[in-house]
């Protein structure tokens, strides 16, 4: 395969003139153009998509930086994101931090290098001042629209597509009251983050509206991982003193619980009646009945490159903000039975 320098000297002109003939970009004579588009379809020459972004500063690749990669949440996000990119011909770099500020501020650094078009972000952790000034420096060096997903970022002038976290606690909180539980317990996620302490919002709130009086005992803080949830859960049973029913604050959250419960021969329905935030496609398959406050994952990330599309063409405002709506799925595990 010829490549550009190649075909400047079949053409016999310079390989900026090239360049300028392949993007259809500044002056070049009608003879000398006709010589050029000659020597390229004699040779078949396709130039690389790569090399021409290159050339003009940019490329249609995006960044996607999330915190957990193995998280089957993030896994239909990033299925989202990439059925967009592809439908626009785009590719994408992502990059896991594992909830690390530093992994996330190495990857932004890298994505710089890249000169990616687009930046999807999840942020690792709410970071204090400094750890803040950091950040808003890489993403001024990055200089390309910011779409932040799932997490917010406090104070920020960049917008994103976010979960109704509120309401999923207190939509959870109040179907466990109404299907007879007298007390509700709750599995926090990472209450220094905003999308937990708005979880946990909802739940005091359902909880206040019912006049169920708060019972620290029940309220249990946790990570949003499977293994925090699970020591949880077993220093709850352990203690022998459950509440009628709790909320799992994220899937990882329920799948921590959910082994615990199953280790200690508890049944859900019977011992406890329990609802998770986020849902589990596996328990569906193994038609395991676990109600959920659930969200459409996939469109998620779809919405998130559609914004980030319009963002680069200009359509778009840096601080819009769309909001995916929470759906209460009510399967059987909302209620004990006697």
């Amino acid at each position: 395969m010829k490549n550009i320098y190649e075909i400047a000297k079949m053409a016999g002109v310079s390989k900026s003139t090239v360049s300028r003939v392949l993007n259809n970009n500044g002056y070049v004579s009608q003879e000398v153009r006709d010589k050029v588009n000659k020597v390229v379809e004699e040779t078949g020459y396709t130039p690389s998509v790569v090399a021409r972004s290159l050339s003009r500063q940019e490329t249609n690749i995006i960044g996607v930086v999330i915190p957990e990669m193995a998280n089957h949440f993030f896994a239909e996000v990033l299925s989202g994101i990439s059925e967009v990119c592809d439908q626009m011909g785009w590719s994408m770099i992502c990059c896991d931090t594992g909830n690390d500020v530093v992994k996330e501020d190495r990857a932004l650094r890298v994505l710089a290098q890249q000169r990616v078009r687009g930046l999807i972000l999840t942020p690792a952790a709410e970071r204090n001042l400094k750890e803040r000034r950091v950040l808003e420096t890489l993403f001024d060096d990055l200089e390309v629209p910011i779409v932040l997903l799932d997490r917010h970022l406090n104070k920020s002038r960049w917008g994103g597509v976010f979960y109704e976290n509120k309401k999923s606690g207190y939509l959870a909180t109040k179907e466990l009251i109404q299907a007879g539980s007298e007390t509700v317990g709750i599995i926090t996620g990472d209450l220094k983050l905003q999308i937990a302490r708005e979880r946990y919002q909802g739940f005091l709130m359902a909880m206040e509206e019912a006049g169920k009086p708060i019972d620290e005992a029940y309220v249990f803080v946790g990570d949003f991982s499977v293994e925090t949830s699970y020591k949880l859960t077993k220093k709850m049973i352990a203690a022998g003193n459950m509440p009628d029913s709790i909320i799992t604050s994220n899937n990882l959250t329920s799948l921590g619980f959910l082994k615990a419960m199953r280790e200690e021969k508890k049944r859900i329905g019977r011992d406890i009646a329990v609802i998770g935030i986020d849902s589990i496609d596996i328990l569906d398959i193994l038609d395991y009945s676990f109600s959920c406050v659930a969200r459409d994952t996939n469109e998620m990330g779809k919405t998130a490159m559609r914004l980030l599309q319009e963002l680069t063409d200009k359509k778009a405002v840096d601080n819009v903000v769309y909001t995916v709506p929470c759906v209460l799925q009510l399967k059987g595990s909302e209620r004990r039975s006697p």
